[in-house]
């Protein structure tokens, strides 16, 4: 474990090397698969002498991997592939991933790295309450907390009783998450009676697979005594563990020697300028199996340059405040649903659920926000409610520009998934796009 964890410590100059190394065996490994060998056909890896040069590769796009299915990103023959991971598909065609041995290792090795530059150690006890199967969340760090020697309790997803109870049966030390579920674990305590500081023995929570805000953060580290920290991932480049932070918490720590980030512009596809935020395009250096050049993760962020007090030198992005497909536009307003929750997790009587909903109402596009307040809340204070209301009504007006409609809710009033929450439905006669 040392060894592969002394790269989150190269220089910047041994960073830069590596990468451009990495990129051009990248491009000479994709040119097998179907796809790139015929988008990369006057391409040529010595083409590549600087990594600016990057920009001579075409992007690859979510489209690409669909009209691809099954093999066309394929780059290995199929003997050597030993798992796939396959997309939900719920926003158009499924995908699959592909892994060789050397992959997996590869992906489990840039988990660890981030787990124990957080501190978890062999002595953990390590409880996995991500879905496992064909999502990537649950193997992905299944296997690096038992790289690292953790006990690992593979709990999946859902059934929170049973999770409470491991959690103090086994002294749970460390969790894997998803945001809205943590809530729903901690109002779970709070109905049975379970203190999770007192409790409990969490020192550690990793939160993935969903957007959240700050003060979604804070608020979990309150609840569940622990430090919480954000990991960033997607299937298809490998799953998490592409960015996780430090202690620092200033930013999440790309595995630069495993992949190569660019930020653009969604609209002109070109480089934003240093620091600027925009579209996250991701690039596999070391991938056999299904090497990815320049792909469009839709996400939006920033890359943060200078070295992290922490010590490393490896870039980081920051905190992703919306996906490019996530986005809604209302009144001619472009909205991100992460904004509203920011300004709901401000609130002290705010809970931990809510929902968006756009609809049609007099051929005008309207906002509903329903929202699930704290059971310290009484419904019989009218008052109160209507204070709660308007500076909802005030602050996401002023977050967003438009006026919503809140509808205060009791407590586990909106439904409650085991998966990724989800916060936005859209029912307007006409779905507007981007």
């Amino acid at each position: 474990m040392t060894d592969f964890y002394q790269a989150d410590f190269f220089t910047r100059k041994q960073i830069d090397e590596v990468q451009l190394s990495a990129l051009r065996g990248a491009i000479e490994r994709a040119k097998r698969a179907p796809h790139y060998g015929r988008t990369l056909a006057e391409i040529a890896p010595g083409d590549i002498r600087s990594l600016s040069d990057i920009r001579k590769l075409p992007f690859t796009t979510k489209a690409d991997l669909r009209d691809g299915m099954p093999y066309g990103f394929l780059a290995v023959p199929k003997s050597q592939v030993v798992r796939m991971h396959y997309s939900s598909g719920t926003t158009g065609v499924a995908t699959a991933i592909y892994h060789t041995a050397d992959d997996l290792r590869w992906w489990s090795e840039c988990v660890a790295r981030g787990l124990v530059g957080v501190g978890v150690t062999s002595e953990d006890v390590f409880q996995n309450m991500m879905g496992y199967g064909l999502f990537t969340g649950g193997l992905g760090l299944h296997y690096a907390a038992e790289m690292i020697g953790c006990m690992t309790i593979p709990a999946g997803s859902g059934n929170t009783q049973r999770q409470v109870h491991l959690m103090q049966q086994f002294e749970t030390s460390v969790v894997h998450i998803l945001p809205s579920y943590a809530m729903r674990v901690v109002h779970y305590c709070r109905q049975n009676g379970v203190d999770p500081r007192r409790d409990l023995n969490l020192s550690v929570a990793m939160l993935g697979a969903e957007p959240h805000t700050e003060n979604m953060r804070r608020r979990i580290e309150e609840e569940l005594g622990c430090k919480v920290y954000n990991c960033y991932g997607l299937s298809e480049m490998c799953g998490p563990g592409v960015a996780i932070e430090c202690p620092e918490q200033s930013g999440l720590h790309l595995r630069e020697d495993h992949y190569l980030a660019e930020i653009i512009d969604p609209a002109t596809l070109e480089p934003v300028e240093p620091g600027g935020q925009g579209e996250l395009v991701l690039t596999t250096l070391n991938r056999h199996a299904n090497p990815l050049l320049r792909y469009r993760t839709r996400d939006i962020t920033a890359l943060i340059e200078e070295p992290c007090p922490c010590g490393r030198e490896m870039r980081r992005i920051s905190r992703i405040v919306g996906r490019t497909d996530d986005m809604f536009i209302v009144k001619g307003c472009n909205i991100y649903p992460i904004q509203v929750e920011r300004v709901l997790m401000e609130i002290d009587e705010v809970g931990s659920n809510y929902m968006i909903t756009l609809d049609t109402e007099r051929d005008l596009d309207e906002m509903i926000v329903s929202v699930e307040l704290s059971a310290e809340v009484f419904f019989d204070d009218v008052r109160t409610l209507e204070g709660i209301r308007r500076r909802i009504i005030r602050e996401v007006r002023a977050e967003t520009l438009v006026t919503p409609k809140v509808e205060l809710l009791q407590p586990n009033s909106l439904p409650a998934t085991e998966g990724k929450a989800i916060r936005l439905t859209d029912n307007r006669q006409i779905t507007h796009e981007e």
